[in-house]
């Protein structure tokens, strides 16, 4: 029917557009117009009620049947009388007092199964458009919840996850709520979004998605039939950023997926951008040299932000340090501003002397290994610091500091999981992850014999991670993990036989096998003579290897 002002009743219908975001103005969970805004009536603010008039109109009472304590149908309702430890709204409608779900039990776990398996359909985390189209979208029509608090964003090739971990535990410590989000997960999905230092539960995962979701379906119902859906790692990310709001958090620590400018979290403006050491990963997306990688991480350096940067190859650092000129954002460097002072082996880590922003920070216990994993501390306090705006004669509470540090957990980083014979898990999945790795092995453990059990991704350099495992293993047992990107077992094995040989390679097609195979050779020994004792075990290729081996061992979801 044609309208009173000349415009055609679908004019104002007009599908939004994800290149405005103010065409979502006005738009509904489905995607419509809620009414003309000509109209002096709304629809559905002014339609009759059906239920209550169904009731008997005004004539009825609550819910349109009967009066106020009177009920037609059940007759009076009964006095609800509470025990003393429990409200009233604790209780059913028997007087009985509710029992909630479990929000990680059975139930609770299909209905994630059943979200994870919707969100499988999209485009995975390792598979990009460079575009913050989507996400800026969703995030517009979801009320800019990423606005609500401050960020620490951090960016990098290794040691993101570690270094994310570390930070959240020191702003914990200093006495903030803190929300984490970081990719990908070891064993289930719900790690990704931690608040207080914990994943998120399995329920609480699923409601964030149900409530997202129509927001989601707009998204992608604006980029027409031929545009690319949001991917499962932009949900994820306006999932957290949810979360995040409705927490509420008074700081949030999030981690790039892939890259920097183009990935989905650089929605946010970080008052701290984290650069850990960046080297060539994900090449089909980066190029194969550092430099590449660096512009598109650098991206997460935003106009007044903080860059605290880790020690990076001459090419990296000067690339870092020309995008903070752009924007002018202020630098804190690895090396220069902070650092490692001191660091001596210990049992069960190391105890480190840091050199940060504000001073001298000594008797630090980290119960990781590696010279990695004390620069990562290193990075992680002065990234601390700088968001408490701590400088010169301003340090952080030293005891919080050592007592956060000392509370840190990474799993899958060089995490024991079995003793006689130790079985340790890592979930290095590149040259440069690996070579810190078989490093700090070589420094840190005295082991007999060492077997690997290796499972890669198709997509990673497999022969860059064997040829720096190589020194530091006696054998080799390489499988492959149940993801569909896994490594095809023989190409695996052609590449462990080009670089130990053949008698050091064994094959076994599935994980559990694997790992069982390479116990059995350090527990076994040709000279009577040689002790048994001394064997280890290094299960690692890649995060999903590492995660599933956990879920072998029992390990719980971290």
């Amino acid at each position: 029917m044609p309208r009173g002002d000349g415009r055609d009743s679908e004019d104002f219908r007009e599908a939004p557009d994800l290149a405005d975001l103010d065409s979502f103005a006005g738009v509904d969970e489905l995607g419509a117009r809620a009414h003309d805004p000509s109209d002096d009536t709304d629809p559905d603010l002014d339609a009759p009620d059906a239920a209550y008039q169904a009731g008997g109109g005004s004539r009825g009472g609550i819910g349109g049947i009967g009066q106020l304590g009177d009920n037609l149908a059940l007759g009076p309702v009964p006095d609800l009388v509470a025990p003393e430890d429990v409200e009233l709204h604790e209780l059913d409608d028997q007087g009985d007092e509710f029992a909630p779900s479990d929000p990680n039990g059975q139930q609770a776990r299909r209905e994630l199964l059943a979200v994870e398996a919707e969100l499988n359909q999209r485009w995975p985390e390792t598979k990009i458009e460079p575009s913050l189209a989507r996400i800026a979208a969703l995030v517009n029509l979801m009320g800019e919840p990423h606005r609500g608090y401050p960020v620490l964003h951090v960016a990098g090739t290794n040691g993101k996850g570690s270094t994310t971990r570390m930070i959240d535990a020191l702003l914990t410590r200093m006495g903030l709520r803190v929300g984490r989000y970081t990719s990908p997960h070891l064993q289930l999905v719900t790690e990704r979004i931690a608040l207080d230092g914990a994943p998120i539960s399995a329920a609480a995962y699923v409601d964030l998605y149900r409530d997202v979701a129509p927001y989601v379906t707009m998204v992608d119902n604006a980029g027409g039939q031929d545009a690319v859906p949001m991917s499962k790692f932009e949900v994820l990310t306006g999932m957290a950023f949810a979360a995040f709001a409705d927490a509420p958090v008074e700081a949030a620590v999030i981690e790039t997926g892939l890259g920097g400018s183009w990935d989905a979290t650089n929605v946010v403006d970080g008052d701290v951008a984290v650069i850990t050491p960046i080297g060539v990963d994900h090449v089909e997306y980066f190029g194969g040299s550092p430099a590449k990688a660096a512009v598109e991480k650098a991206g997460i350096i935003k106009p007044g932000s903080v860059a605290v940067i880790a020690e990076q190859e001459p090419e990296v650092q000067k690339i870092l340090l020309e995008r903070a000129i752009e924007v002018d954002a202020s630098v804190a460097r690895a090396g220069s501003e902070f650092g490692v002072m001191e660091r001596e082996i210990a049992v069960g880590g190391q105890m480190l002397k840091l050199q940060g922003l504000g001073g001298v920070y000594d008797e630090i216990f980290l119960p990781l290994h590696g010279a990695h994993q004390a620069a990562n501390a290193a990075l992680a306090l002065a990234a601390v610091e700088a968001f408490f705006g701590a400088g010169k004669d301003k340090q952080l509470v030293i005891e919080a500091v050592r007592e956060a540090f000392a509370e840190v957990e990474t799993p899958g980083r060089l995490e024991r999981v079995r003793a006689a014979p130790t079985v340790l898990l890592d979930a290095a999945h590149n040259p440069h992850g690996a070579k810190a790795l078989a490093t700090t092995v070589a420094e840190e453990f005295a082991f007999r014999r060492l077997a690997a059990v290796v499972g890669v991704m198709a997509e990673k350099d497999a022969r860059g991670i064997l040829d720096a495992l190589e020194p530091v293993v006696s054998e080799i047992v390489v499988t492959k993990n149940s993801s569909p990107r896994a490594m095809p077992l023989d190409e695996l094995n052609d590449v462990a036989i080009s670089i130990f040989g053949e008698d050091r390679v064994v094959a076994e097609p599935s994980l559990d096998a694997a790992i069982e195979t390479a116990i059995g050779l350090v527990e076994q020994s040709d000279d009577p003579e040689e002790p048994l004792a001394g064997g280890g075990v290094l299960v690692t290729g890649s995060v999903v290897t590492a995660g599933e081996a956990r879920t072998l061992f029992g390990k719980e979801p971290a």
